[in-house]
């Protein structure tokens, strides 16, 4: 795929970023899709394994300087994954929703990369693309960047509109996306409301749980005085 991608922008003179596509079938053909002749949103997962800044990159080809390095001295390193955050309603056919952001608390620690526009106060308008922020996580192995995802998923806070973060554990547990047997269809075959429904009830139900046990030992250090 590399090599023909290189084919595709030496056979039209192309310079600057730009990404090529490709869809794979059942039998591990591949078959030319689409260039888009600029970063894609998911180039923070290149830039991880990579360690190089694509955006500075582009911007450096743009002003017509050379690369400082050849194909030679880049390899990949350990495994990253992106989740797309959008003020989309999974339970309701991912329609967009709007509104203001009472809570936007975004994840944090090691491994986690967040590249986000929104602040905590903002309004999510209907007028543009609804996506919240790209949510990054890196691990050396893909079952490690698959658990920092989970953990990244259960830290972020967004309240006032309805997120596609539910969606995202949803994928992170399931069995067909764990195995890599799944396809572009992943959504048709195995998503609807009832599941995700289902899947998040049990992490409900203990988090109530939690909340019930830390407001009964609050109760007790309360101290009447008259």
């Amino acid at each position: 795929m590399g090599e023909a991608a290189v084919r595709v922008a030496q056979s039209c003179d192309y310079v600057g970023a730009g990404t090529v596509e490709f869809l794979l079938d059942d039998r591990l053909d591949f078959y030319f899709l689409e260039m888009n002749t600029r970063l894609q949103v998911e180039h923070p997962i290149t830039e991880m394994i990579t360690g190089v800044d694509l955006v500075e990159m582009q911007i450096k080809v743009a002003r017509g300087e050379h690369l400082p390095f050849q194909q030679a001295d880049l390899t990949i390193k350990g495994h990253a994954m992106e989740l797309r955050v959008y003020a989309e309603d999974p339970m309701n056919n991912f329609l967009p929703s709007v509104g203001t952001l009472t809570k936007y608390r975004p994840a944090k620690g090691e491994g986690i990369r967040v590249d986000d526009g929104f602040t905590e106060g903002m309004e999510v308008p209907i007028y543009y693309d609804p996506m919240l922020a790209k949510l990054v996580t890196y691990g050396q192995t893909r079952g490690e960047a698959i658990q920092r995802m989970r953990e990244a998923i259960a830290q972020y806070e967004v309240e006032g509109v309805a997120t596609t973060l539910p969606f995202g554990r949803f994928v992170m547990d399931h069995p067909a996306f764990l195995s890599g047997q799944f396809d572009t269809h992943f959504v048709k075959q195995y998503f609807s409301p009832e599941t995700l429904d289902a899947s998040i009830a049990p992490a409900a139900a203990m988090a109530a749980k939690v909340a019930l046990a830390l407001h009964l030992e609050n109760k007790k250090k309360i101290v009447t005085i008259t």
